[in-house]
């Protein structure tokens, strides 16, 4: 486990990680065994692999922002176990379809519509309920320890994925998103529930008072607001490039899924080496400067991601990915930590939803305008495209409070959450 072995992590701790651990491995098979699947095996065309990628996000746009509210009302332990079970049960469907020589293209959308909404329940539960599992103090070291955690899994799982898919097919490659899933509720169900609180007493106002409440933090947070514009660019540009990728390298240039993992994996690598050098960085140069500063210095590398090819230039772009994914690790691990430091505790569900839905949003026009770009352009488009919009992200931390943020800012008192959320622009853009 990528723990500090220095720090004394609660049993509670120890066992989201390994949720994040199993959660982990089954995404990163899926990630590359799904759309590999769905060209390889469905024959689906550029627009259809760019819809896939579209309704794999779509639950955070279209349940995004209620559910946060959901999950501030509920039993966040619950929640995540319920998530897992129907991602298990969504999965272990598609190859026993395909065994019965019934899948289709349909089943594969609703399959990763339906285990999206899964997602967006089991991604805000977990991190609306690690502030009181690890203290906030101990936020950065706990994100720092999960993000370097998820990018090793990058490293490994989409290694493994284009090594399962290649060896036994993509259906059967989806067994083991399955399997982990399984293993992720079977773990859950051990978490005490008092380590996953819910709300202490319930929120006031209606349910649209308070999602407003929620949207309302963030977007009049003076720190916030600049935070999620530049991540979601990120979000935008980056799937640009990513949706397109399987497209690129299993028609145009003739690789395989092995070589498409192993690229992929670059970019998992890229995201240990940020997850792993945020925090000195931070502590070094401000964590404002560490939101921006890599993505100024990576723009030109990522450049070089379009001009993918074999031989020589196959590995330029992958070094232009891994350094896209370095700046993304960083980015990750300090601007988690900066939101749910800067977010009471009631809201914190609100808050991660608003993220939730403004960055998977992100992640959904992405791939929709990928799939319409590889379609009716050329399957490089997008990832010029991308590439160039990629360079121009850090832009809004930039021009914002938080070009020069030392630390993050005190954490708002957790019985009046109410108020301060309210309060946010004025009494937090000045720390």
């Amino acid at each position: 486990m990528i723990i500090d072995r220095t720090t004394r992590w609660s049993p509670a701790f120890r066992q989201l990680y390994a949720v994040t651990v199993a959660d982990g491995i089954g995404h990163q098979v899926a990630l590359l065994a799904v759309p590999v699947l769905a060209v390889a095996v469905l024959h689906a065309t550029p627009a259809q692999v760019g819809l896939l990628g579209v309704l794999g996000t779509a639950a955070f746009l279209l349940i995004g922002l209620p559910a946060g509210v959901w999950v501030d009302r509920s039993d966040r332990r619950a929640v995540m176990i319920a998530a897992d079970v129907v991602r298990a049960a969504l999965f272990a469907s598609v190859p026993l379809a395909w065994w019965a020589g019934r899948l289709t293209m349909g089943q594969l959308y609703l399959v990763v519509l339906v285990a999206g909404a899964g997602t967006v329940f089991a991604e805000i539960a977990a991190q609306s309920c690690l502030p009181a599992v690890v203290g906030r103090e101990r936020l950065v070291a706990a994100n720092s320890a999960l993000m370097s955690t998820q990018a090793t899994i990058q490293i490994g799982g989409r290694a493994l994925g284009g090594f399962l898919v290649q060896s036994v097919g993509a259906p059967v490659a989806l067994i083991g998103n399955a399997v982990a899933h399984a293993l992720s509720a079977v773990v859950l169900s051990r978490l005490r529930p008092d380590a996953a609180p819910g709300p202490t007493a319930p929120a006031p106002g209606s349910f649209g008072r308070q999602l407003a409440d929620g949207v309302r933090h963030v977007l009049g947070h003076a720190l916030l607001r600049p935070l999620a514009l530049s991540l979601a660019s990120i979000n935008l540009t980056v799937n640009l490039m990513t949706t397109m990728l399987p497209v690129v390298f299993l028609r145009d240039l003739g690789l395989g899924a092995g070589p498409l993992g192993l690229f992929l994996a670059a970019g998992g690598v890229g995201a240990l080496l940020g997850a792993v050098t945020a925090r000195p960085l931070a502590a070094r140069i401000g964590h404002g400067r560490a939101l921006w500063l890599p993505g100024l210095l990576v723009a030109p590398a990522g450049l070089l991601v379009p001009l993918v090819d074999t031989g020589v230039t196959l590995w330029l772009a992958g070094f232009g990915w891994l350094a896209i994914a370095w700046r993304t690790g960083i980015g990750n691990v300090i601007g988690v930590s900066l939101r749910q430091t800067a977010t009471p505790d009631a809201l914190l569900g609100r808050m991660n939803a608003v993220f939730r839905f403004l960055l998977f949003g992100a992640i959904a026009v992405g791939a929709a305008l990928s799939g319409l770009l590889g379609q009716y352009a050329d399957v490089r488009t997008p990832l010029w495209i991308g590439a160039v919009g990629a360079a121009l992200t850090w832009l809004p931390v930039f021009r914002s409070p938080l070009r020069a943020l030392a630390a993050p800012p005190t954490a708002a008192p957790r019985d009046r959450a109410a108020d301060a959320d309210r309060a946010a622009p004025a009494t937090r853009t000045g720390r």
